[in-house]
């Protein structure tokens, strides 16, 4: 035999009694007690104040005034009391299961409480309300007799509608974000505005503005989402960089799912608009597109536990050994010879040439270095060009931080910052690895004495990657690995000192030289496997 409980109601008037045959109806209950300062009767069991008395003899309690601050108010000092706050719903409302109810709701005859609706501490769905789906209700809200709250509307706190009254959704406050902005338009095109609680500026990227969208959740505001507006100057053709994500991340997703993996965490999932179109354009021509945060991750900006280094191995190895099988002359080539070093080099000798800032009598032993090296940078497009290399799905900026990583177990989740997903070189994406993970220092470190290739994170990463993707790759592939290495390095310090020239007009800088600086480490890493290369090469045919 099961033995319930009798359910304490702080209120007795009519809110209160229609509470206690709504408890009733539920078959929750054995009975219904009350609390009430001037009601008399049998089912009264003391005035209000006396709640503090009755928690032993009473476990559950709801208040029940129609009054929204004080219902609020009371179900706050019951649960502070110790008593557990319910919600009480009549069995001919409809709540939808994956609606949200805080403690102390109260749902009454007829209404409906739909899809993805958040419903805070206190709330009052009267009898034959509608709250509709993706709707809010903050804490002590009401929606009143048939009223109906429509989708992504929101009711704020101890707010009460009128009998009947029609509550769509409006252009609201959000904190950190400027009304009639482009961010506000793009939070709403992605059907997001209606719900956010508050928007901030999120990560560390060079290139795109990117932001953290926070929604209303029973345990407070959660990070749910990210939006970014991309940067147009870099990728002119949005359309092509959204669908070539699209293509890549949905692919993955399918295989994810087909070996009964968790396509929520090892993916990106991108959501398209409204409309059913893969990127926002605003009003200004800016490009928007958003994807779900993945919770429970975290990025690392550089190598402290080299384990990580070796996990970042896998989990982009294993990127391409997902992708071995996908099109890749489908992709857009989004930034054309984006890793052919010849094309580089042929940027900087233009920047070179023209000086516009008259940077170059600054740098003389970077352009020197860079000189020395002219032949290097055709060696692995030039094998490409002979059908040597085979074109793959390459992901084109593979730095630690463009992986999210487990926070509780440390294993490594997915690849993020899809932006450069184009047909390439799997030694390119190798090569920048092993450039950003296996030095000693920030990309950025002004010192270059404190700038060193480091062999044993260079052998960690190999075996990690050869490990994930060994199986996908060729036998010429294996052997120019320490090229990947070389080049994507150079190339990349080939960037870094045209960007300087032409006046930091690509990377962003938040002080004066830095992109040389930049260069100067590259360099310096570069001249560090140059002395090293046999040792190099030994270790790649060691785990092929």
């Amino acid at each position: 035999m099961v033995y319930m409980s009798e359910l304490l109601i702080v209120g007795c008037g009519g809110l209160g009694r229609m509470v206690g045959e709504v408890a009733l109806a539920t078959g929750k209950w054995s009975g219904v007690r009350f609390l009430d300062d001037a009601v008399r009767g049998e089912a009264v069991v003391g005035k209000c104040v006396d709640y503090t008395e009755l928690t032993g003899k009473y476990p559950e309690a709801v208040a029940a005034f129609g009054e929204n601050r004080l219902r609020l108010a009371w179900a706050e000092k019951l649960l502070a009391a110790g008593y557990r706050v319910p919600s009480v719903v009549h069995p001919t409302a409809i709540v939808s299961p994956s609606a949200q109810l805080g403690e102390g709701c109260l749902v009454l005859q007829g209404a409906i409480v739909n899809t993805a609706a958040v419903l805070g501490r206190a709330c009052l769905v009267n009898a034959g309300a509608l709250v509709d789906h993706d709707a809010v209700l903050a804490n002590g809200a009401h929606a009143n007799l048939h009223a109906t709250v429509k989708g992504w509307a929101r009711l704020e706190e101890c707010r009460h509608t009128e009998a009947a009254e029609v509550v769509a959704p409006e252009r609201r406050a959000i904190p950190g974000v400027e009304a009639e902005s482009p961010l506000e338009e793009a939070l709403y095109a992605f059907k997001l505005g209606e719900k956010a609680s508050s928007v901030k500026p999120f990560g560390a990227g060079h290139i795109n503005d990117t932001y953290a969208v926070y929604m209303a959740a029973q345990g407070g505001d959660e990070l749910r989402y990210v939006i970014q507006r991309i940067n147009t100057g870099v990728f002119k053709d949005p359309r092509a960089v959204m669908e070539n994500i699209f293509g890549v991340t949905e692919y993955l997703r399918r295989k994810i799912l087909a070996r009964g993996g968790d396509a929520d965490r090892e993916t990106l999932n991108y959501i398209k608009t409204k409309t059913g179109d893969n990127y926002f354009e605003d009003a200004v021509g800016s490009a928007w597109r958003c994807y779900n945060y993945i919770p429970d991750s975290v990025c690392i900006e550089s190598v402290t536990d080299p384990m990580d280094f070796y996990h970042s191995a896998k989990s982009f190895g294993g990127f391409l050994r997902a992708l071995e099988d996908y099109p890749a002359g489908t992709l857009h080539e989004t930034i054309e010879k984006f890793h052919d070093t010849r094309k580089r080099l042929a940027d900087f000798d233009k920047a070179l040439e023209r000086d516009v800032k008259n940077r170059a009598r600054t740098c003389r032993e970077e352009i020197a270095f860079v000189q020395r090296r002219r032949a290097d940078c055709a060696v692995l497009m030039d094998l490409l060009d002979a059908g040597k290399l085979p074109l793959r799905v390459t992901h084109n900026d593979t730095k630690l931080n463009n992986i999210l990583f487990d926070a509780h177990t440390g294993e490594a989740l997915c690849v993020i910052d899809l932006d450069t997903i184009m047909p390439g070189l799997a030694l390119n994406d190798y090569g920048d690895s092993i450039r950003f993970g296996a030095s000693t220092a920030a990309e950025d470190e002004p010192d270059v004495s404190k700038v060193h290739f480091d062999l044993y994170l260079f052998e960690l990463y190999t075996r990690g990657y050869l490990e994930a993707a060994g199986a996908a790759l060729t036998d010429t592939e294996k052997e120019y690995l320490p090229w990947g290495a070389k080049l994507m390095t150079l190339e990349c310090g080939i960037r870094f000192l045209t960007d300087y020239l032409q006046g930091d007009t690509y990377f962003k800088v938040s002080r004066a030289r830095q992109n040389l600086e930049r260069c100067r480490t590259q360099f310096k890493l570069v001249a560090d496997m140059e002395n090293v290369w046999d040792e190099m090469a030994s270790i790649v045919k060691k785990y092929s």
